[in-house]
């Protein structure tokens, strides 16, 4: 299993996860569940108008904080956002609702995966295992 695999097994595990970005001095945190791993990397979407994705684009230094009952996950880096359909086609088709609302007021869904990123599985004192990815 690589490194990576890892990553999204975690995030499968925890079926929601904390995505945090900043605007000016003030974290925001969110809860978010989307994600797919797809050539190496591990995609997540939001609508384009909304606030989390300007804060992306403003700053796009992020986190993600995950627990799956027994380890925490710490995922943070460089959020790159990019265009890629088969994401985006690939969202609408697991949340076909998603799919209608998105279509019904002609919303754009935005694709970004983190790089230059850290990945930390942690227990209550200490890292147990630490992967960086750059692509």
């Amino acid at each position: 299993m690589s490194d990576i695999q890892k990553i999204d097994d975690f995030l499968e595990r925890a079926e929601v996860f904390y995505f945090a970005t900043t605007i000016g001095d003030q974290p925001k945190c969110r809860p978010f569940g989307y994600h797919y791993l797809e050539d190496g990397k591990i995609y997540f979407t939001s609508a384009t108008f909304k606030d989390v994705f300007k804060q992306i684009q403003a700053n796009p230094k992020v986190e993600i904080a995950a627990y799956d009952g027994d380890k925490f996950l710490r995922y943070y880096g460089t959020a790159k956002i990019v265009k890629n359909d088969r994401v985006v086609q690939r969202a609408f088709e697991e949340l076909p609702e998603l799919k209608e609302i998105f279509e019904k007021f002609n919303f754009e869904l935005g694709v970004f995966y983190i790089d230059n990123a850290t990945a930390e599985i942690r227990n209550e004192m200490s890292i147990e295992e630490s992967y960086t990815f750059k692509y």
